[in-house]
């Protein structure tokens, strides 16, 4: 089941509202002989994540079947490269898990065992059935928090974005689980801050999308993350502020390379170079950016505002804060 995404929290009697976790979303199957873990796309993922598998193979019985986001914590934050390194860690996967163990937050009930379903039956019911199921489980296998106090709910935006919580998911406590339809509903926390543009793709003559950095303890302007599709206004109107970066050979070089490696972009899926096109980077923009900050990144596409003429890009906070 998936959800839209709304621009302000809803509030009502029949709503419930959990964390949005910065995690993989999970499907666990507990058959007979093991635990079948499957991403939202489809994949099996119990090569890399053997420790969930145990966890849920020692909980719950055969027969059940379970939803919820896989998070690993660093600290007192969520942390996705963690999970990422998951992937890609080899023969060293089980020192890694062993030292940067995941958690399955859960937060549905699909099958109750011996294998009975409960698509039909009403949120408030699954969700009842899950706590019980959940109630000796290790610490693993959590219950994601949940209320029905939009105050409750809001708070937690407040107070937990900082731990890596991404917004809140609003459901239909009479609603059922309808696999592959949007009917849950989420909302992102963004807050407002700066970075200065350094790049647009395609052109000048059509920044359709600005590349962003800031400065590091050594002036130098460092690639931190991109915006989503501009619209046509604000592509006329920067197309008038940038100023293309100098190609001469005698002078200095643009801080990044071109095209941008796949790497740097956070590109999941089929990761391309990014070419792009340089520009002096002289110009502020005000940006919405959520909480999926690492490594001195946004991973997620951030939203434009606005130029920030009044703004030296000296004023733009420095590269290790979030916002």
């Amino acid at each position: 089941m998936l959800a839209k995404s709304v621009a302000a929290v809803p509030a009502g009697q029949a709503l419930a509202y959990e964390p949005k976790w910065d995690g993989w979303r999970a499907i666990a199957f507990r058959h007979d002989d093991g635990v079948y873990l499957q991403s939202r796309a489809g994949r099996d993922l119990g090569t890399y994540f053997p420790d969930v598998i145990a966890a849920v193979a020692r909980a719950v019985a055969p027969g059940v079947v379970l939803d919820g986001e896989l998070v690993v914590w660093e600290g007192d934050r969520t942390d996705f490269s963690l999970l990422q390194r998951r992937v890609t860690a080899g023969a060293q996967r089980e020192a890694l898990a062993r030292r940067h163990p995941a958690h399955y937050v859960v937060f549905d009930l699909l099958n109750a065992p011996p294998g009975l379903p409960l698509l039909d039956k009403p949120l408030a019911e699954r969700r009842a059935l899950l706590a019980s199921l959940l109630t000796d489980a290790p610490a693993q296998l959590t219950l994601s928090p949940q209320t029905t106090d939009v105050g409750q709910a809001t708070e937690w935006l407040h107070t937990w974005t900082a731990a890596g919580i991404e917004g809140l998911m609003i459901k239909q406590l009479g609603g059922r689980y309808e696999p592959g339809r949007r009917t849950w509903q989420k909302y992102r926390a963004y807050h407002t801050t700066e970075a200065i543009i350094g790049g647009v793709n395609p052109n000048l003559g059509n920044p359709e999308i600005l590349l962003l950095g800031r400065l590091d303890e050594h002036g130098r302007l460092r690639y931190t993350g991109r915006t989503h599709s501009l619209r046509p206004a604000q592509r006329g109107e920067l197309a008038n502020l940038l100023t293309p970066y100098p190609t001469a050979p005698s002078g200095p070089a643009h801080p990044w390379p071109q095209p941008l490696p796949a790497s740097w972009t956070g590109q999941l899926d089929r990761p391309q170079p990014l070419p792009y096109t340089p520009v002096v980077p002289a110009i502020v923009a005000e940006i919405d950016v959520d909480t999926a900050y690492e490594h001195h990144r946004w991973r997620h596409l951030v939203r434009y505002r606005r130029p920030r003429l009044d703004l030296a890009i000296g004023d733009v906070p420095p590269l290790d804060s979030r916002f």
